[in-house]
């Protein structure tokens, strides 16, 4: 059983940077869309960007022009480089894989990393 390893949360002030990590535990064949998702207190959770596996992405309004997301398809890993950091971007990020295959002939699943914490402060 494959798991998605998140790494790059922490504490910031408003204005400030942070990069999340996301890397399969193991070895697979392929993941269709790569994604990073967020909940905040009290809210639900949210899209924050996806790309796929062709390099296409999509960002949710709020986050536009200020965070960044990438994938690197030979490690199975998606960054997401965020910038500008405002304290409603407090929240817990959760990687997500949609369609990973362990090999070319296997049906595809979605999986989810444990969550990293992001706090920004004011």
């Amino acid at each position: 059983q494959v798991q998605l390893v998140e790494s790059g949360g922490g504490s910031v002030q408003a204005g400030g940077s942070l990069r999340l990590s996301c890397v399969t535990s193991r070895s697979i064949f392929r993941i269709n869309v790569m994604a990073w998702y967020r909940q905040g207190p009290g809210k639900q959770r949210e899209l924050v960007a996806s790309v796929t596996n062709s390099g296409r992405t999509n960002y949710a309004d709020s986050v536009k022009g200020r965070f960044a997301i990438s994938r690197d398809n030979a490690r199975n890993a998606v960054y997401l480089q965020m910038d500008s950091l405002k304290p409603e971007d407090t929240a817990v990020y959760y990687c997500n894989a949609e369609c990973l295959r362990y090999t070319a002939w296997d049906t595809c699943a979605d999986y989810w990393g444990q969550g990293t914490q992001v706090a920004v402060s004011s």
